[in-house]
Protein backbone atom coordinates (compact mmCIF):
# COMPACT_ATOMS: atom_id res chain seq x y z
CA UNK A 1 0.00 0.00 0.00
CA UNK A 2 1.46 3.76 -0.61
CA UNK A 3 1.87 5.94 2.10
CA UNK A 4 -0.53 8.74 1.98
CA UNK A 5 1.35 11.89 0.24
CA UNK A 6 3.83 9.46 -1.87
CA UNK A 7 3.18 10.39 -5.90
CA UNK A 8 0.46 13.14 -4.98
CA UNK A 9 1.07 15.53 -7.93
CA UNK A 10 3.32 12.99 -10.41
CA UNK A 11 0.33 11.30 -11.68
CA UNK A 12 0.19 12.82 -15.13
CA UNK A 13 3.32 14.34 -15.65
CA UNK A 14 6.04 11.60 -16.91
CA UNK A 15 9.77 12.62 -17.65
CA UNK A 16 11.83 10.11 -19.58
CA UNK A 17 15.40 10.64 -19.65
CA UNK A 18 17.76 9.46 -21.60
CA UNK A 19 21.52 9.22 -21.81
CA UNK A 20 22.56 6.61 -24.14
CA UNK A 21 22.12 6.95 -28.05
CA UNK A 22 23.67 4.83 -31.43
CA UNK A 23 25.78 2.83 -28.50
CA UNK A 24 23.03 1.28 -27.18
CA UNK A 25 20.05 0.92 -29.49
CA UNK A 26 17.45 -1.02 -27.57
CA UNK A 27 17.92 1.19 -24.31
CA UNK A 28 17.23 4.37 -27.08
CA UNK A 29 14.18 3.18 -28.64
CA UNK A 30 12.75 1.71 -25.30
CA UNK A 31 12.87 5.09 -23.45
CA UNK A 32 10.91 6.64 -26.74
CA UNK A 33 8.22 3.76 -26.64
CA UNK A 34 8.12 4.21 -22.95
CA UNK A 35 7.22 8.05 -23.36
CA UNK A 36 4.88 6.67 -26.23
CA UNK A 37 3.07 4.30 -23.85
CA UNK A 38 2.63 7.17 -20.84
CA UNK A 39 1.98 9.35 -23.77
CA UNK A 40 -1.19 7.02 -24.44
CA UNK A 41 -2.53 6.00 -21.04
CA UNK A 42 -3.18 10.04 -20.80
CA UNK A 43 -0.17 11.16 -19.31
CA UNK A 44 1.94 14.74 -19.92
CA UNK A 45 4.68 13.21 -21.36
CA UNK A 46 8.47 15.02 -21.90
CA UNK A 47 11.45 13.30 -23.03
CA UNK A 48 15.25 14.88 -22.14
CA UNK A 49 18.12 13.56 -24.30
CA UNK A 50 21.49 13.84 -23.03
CA UNK A 51 24.96 13.07 -22.81
CA UNK A 52 25.28 9.85 -25.93
CA UNK A 53 21.52 10.32 -26.51
CA UNK A 54 22.14 13.65 -28.03
CA UNK A 55 23.25 11.91 -31.25
CA UNK A 56 20.36 10.19 -31.44
CA UNK A 57 18.57 13.86 -32.09
CA UNK A 58 20.77 14.89 -34.98
CA UNK A 59 18.27 14.49 -38.28
CA UNK A 60 18.40 10.56 -40.33
CA UNK A 61 19.77 8.96 -37.33
CA UNK A 62 16.42 7.52 -35.61
CA UNK A 63 15.76 6.34 -39.22
CA UNK A 64 17.86 3.64 -38.73
CA UNK A 65 17.88 3.23 -34.79
CA UNK A 66 15.70 -0.28 -33.94
CA UNK A 67 14.82 -2.44 -31.27
CA UNK A 68 15.47 -5.86 -30.57
CA UNK A 69 11.59 -5.96 -30.23
CA UNK A 70 11.11 -4.55 -34.07
CA UNK A 71 10.23 -1.03 -32.69
CA UNK A 72 11.76 1.62 -34.72
CA UNK A 73 12.65 5.02 -33.13
CA UNK A 74 11.46 7.07 -36.28
CA UNK A 75 7.74 6.12 -36.45
CA UNK A 76 7.70 6.25 -32.58
CA UNK A 77 9.26 9.69 -32.42
CA UNK A 78 6.58 11.00 -35.35
CA UNK A 79 4.31 9.78 -32.97
CA UNK A 80 5.27 11.93 -30.67
CA UNK A 81 5.79 14.94 -32.81
CA UNK A 82 2.19 14.21 -34.05
CA UNK A 83 0.97 14.64 -30.74
CA UNK A 84 3.66 17.82 -29.55
CA UNK A 85 5.30 15.97 -27.01
CA UNK A 86 8.19 17.96 -26.25
CA UNK A 87 11.50 16.15 -27.05
CA UNK A 88 14.64 18.61 -25.33
CA UNK A 89 18.53 17.92 -26.27
CA UNK A 90 20.78 19.08 -23.43
CA UNK A 91 22.54 22.03 -24.84
CA UNK A 92 26.17 22.12 -23.46
CA UNK A 93 25.79 17.93 -24.42
CA UNK A 94 25.30 18.74 -28.06
CA UNK A 95 27.07 21.24 -28.18
CA UNK A 96 30.24 18.94 -26.50
CA UNK A 97 29.42 17.08 -29.70
CA UNK A 98 29.36 19.37 -32.55
CA UNK A 99 25.57 19.49 -32.47
CA UNK A 100 23.68 22.63 -33.51
CA UNK A 101 20.30 23.63 -33.45
CA UNK A 102 19.94 23.17 -37.44
CA UNK A 103 21.59 19.19 -37.03
CA UNK A 104 18.42 18.62 -35.12
CA UNK A 105 15.28 16.47 -36.18
CA UNK A 106 11.76 18.67 -36.33
CA UNK A 107 10.40 18.90 -33.08
CA UNK A 108 13.49 18.59 -30.99
CA UNK A 109 14.95 21.49 -29.54
CA UNK A 110 18.00 22.32 -27.43
CA UNK A 111 17.56 23.25 -23.68
CA UNK A 112 19.84 24.05 -20.83
CA UNK A 113 19.82 21.46 -17.32
CA UNK A 114 17.77 24.19 -16.07
CA UNK A 115 15.28 22.81 -18.02
CA UNK A 116 15.52 19.53 -17.02
CA UNK A 117 14.86 20.14 -13.24
CA UNK A 118 11.78 22.50 -14.48
CA UNK A 119 10.73 18.89 -15.90
CA UNK A 120 11.19 16.87 -13.23
CA UNK A 121 9.23 18.90 -10.50
CA UNK A 122 6.33 17.35 -9.19
CA UNK A 123 6.88 14.24 -11.97
CA UNK A 124 7.26 10.58 -12.22
CA UNK A 125 11.02 10.33 -13.39
CA UNK A 126 11.93 7.29 -15.81
CA UNK A 127 16.22 7.33 -16.25
CA UNK A 128 17.87 5.44 -19.22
Amino acid sequence: MMEKGVGEGRKDRVLITLACGTNNPNRSVRALHLAQVAHKMGRQVAVFLMDEAVYIARKGIMDNLRAPTGDIADDIVAYLQDFDVPIYACAPCAQSRQIKEEDLLEGISMAPATRLFELAEGATVISL
